[in-house]
């Protein structure tokens, strides 16, 4: 743990509500972020900032990396979508998972409800939403 944020959820049984996971980081430069208008938001202007689909994207890919050795089994729900703002390429964002919420589903597994963000450079939010995951609890 560093800073209050751990690397790693722990088994459901472990998860606290108030718990910080770091999803890492990452930027998208102007060149990749070109190529995504083109062929996903075109009209979109890059002068803009990042369009909301990349942003999403971006988000997706950290989770995706960060969660793969979890115990999470499912992720069965990813909703209130929110866009605050669309930060240039080349702009750092951190993304981080805050636990809201558990709720046991008998002795073996349980759903963790979190908030997932992304932050700037200067620690402001560009996106959030929240989640919906079913944990396997510590096996015996």
């Amino acid at each position: 743990m560093q800073n209050g944020v751990r690397r790693v959820p722990d088994y459901f049984d472990e998860v606290s509500v108030g718990q910080v996971v770091s999803l890492g980081h990452a930027a998208v430069d102007a060149e990749m972020a070109d190529r995504f208008i083109t062929a996903f938001a075109p009209g979109w202007s890059l002068e803009q900032g990042l369009p909301d689909a990349l942003i999403y994207a971006m988000w997706s890919k950290l989770d995706a990396q960060a969660s793969a050795p979890w115990p999470q089994t499912k992720r069965v729900a990813t909703d209130a979508l929110r866009f605050a703002r669309n930060p240039g390429p080349g702009e750092l964002l951190r993304g981080r998972m805050t636990v809201l919420g558990k709720d046991p589903v008998g002795e073996t597994k349980g759903i963790v409800l979190a908030q997932h963000d992304l932050l700037d450079e200067a620690g402001r939010l560009v996106f959030s939403c929240l989640t919906r995951s079913v944990f396997a609890c510590r096996p015996e």
